[in-house]
């Protein structure tokens, strides 16, 4: 009777774990993504402080590119203890404001990125790829 009443508890314990254990994929351009942005042609970025932020110093003479993150409200402020999360420690870091990837990038890269995926979809573009792809093989 113990065995039941211990096993039982057990899986009842267990439980809550496995549904706590959801994986959600977020991806760039997406609201709620956190991570690095490239910012290529958009418009400039609205940041959270002026100057880049770098914890670690690189070698005198090493330059590094900054890049441009988009994280939640607390690591911008506690950098140090976030920065090998997003392995930028060494990097200088310019923090986007939340509201200007929501407002501006997301509008933008979803528009850009949704035109060329409506081109994969259109009827008889996979077959063209397909095509194109063994076309030399057929010459040989």
């Amino acid at each position: 009777m113990k065995r039941i009443l211990v096993s039982t508890a057990l899986a009842v314990a267990a439980v809550p774990a496995l549904a706590a254990d959801v994986g959600v994929s977020i991806s760039i351009g997406q609201p709620g993504f956190y991570g690095r942005i490239d910012i290529g042609d958009f418009p400039p970025p609205v940041v959270i402080y002026r100057q880049p932020v770098v914890i670690e110093r690189v070698p005198v003479g090493v330059v590094r590119q900054p890049v441009y993150l988009h994280v939640p409200p607390g690591h911008a402020r506690n950098w140090r203890k976030h920065c090998r999360r997003y392995n930028a420690c060494g990097r200088p870091v310019y923090f986007v404001q939340d509201r200007w990837y929501n407002d501006v990038y997301v509008p933008a890269y979803r528009e850009r990125h949704e035109h060329h995926r409506d081109d994969d979809r259109r009827p008889g573009k996979q077959k063209d790829k397909h095509k194109e792809k063994y076309k030399d093989r057929k010459d040989r």
